[in-house]
């Protein structure tokens, strides 16, 4: 059972926005057949909407490792991760941003994890992760670490 999950699912809005792709295909085929243009809009909205759900990633906290899409990495090479909300979350994701940083935003979810690495080889500095539930995810994410084994 994993400490923490959450998929990215697109914001309702986003779904209301790409309806438009409707009334465009309609200006385009109408001319041409009005059964074309009713077909092509209604594929390409169901066609972008599916893309859409389909290239939702998941963040996953479990058995000492973060999933962030298809990344992964052992917490314990983690520091101590903050969620960051508001005016601040535009800042990361903006001016404060380090261009080496490792992302998984999503410009539907406004607030985002700042993960640093403490792996030294490691060339991303932190991880910066969109979450509608940044608390539990930063929470999870900082019980979660294990002290390296000494083997």
């Amino acid at each position: 059972m994993p400490d923490y999950r959450e998929k990215l699912w697109p914001s309702p809005w986003l779904f209301i926005i790409i309806a438009l792709v409707i009334p465009a295909s309609l200006l385009v085929f109408l001319p041409i057949s009005v059964l074309a243009g009713i077909l092509t809009g209604a594929g390409l909205y169901l066609g972008s909407a599916l893309l859409l759900v389909l290239a939702s990633p998941t963040v996953t906290v479990a058995g000492g490792v973060l999933t962030a899409g298809r990344a992964r990495i052992e917490t314990r090479l983690l520091g101590e991760a903050v969620p960051v909300e508001g005016a601040d979350a535009t800042l990361e994701r903006g001016q404060k941003l380090d261009a080496r940083a490792w992302l998984l935003i999503r410009g539907w979810i406004a607030p985002v994890v700042r993960i640093p690495l403490t792996d030294p080889t490691d060339p991303a500095p932190y991880w910066l992760v969109s979450s509608r539930r940044p608390q539990k995810m930063a929470a999870a994410i900082n019980g979660s670490r294990r002290p390296a084994s000494s083997n």
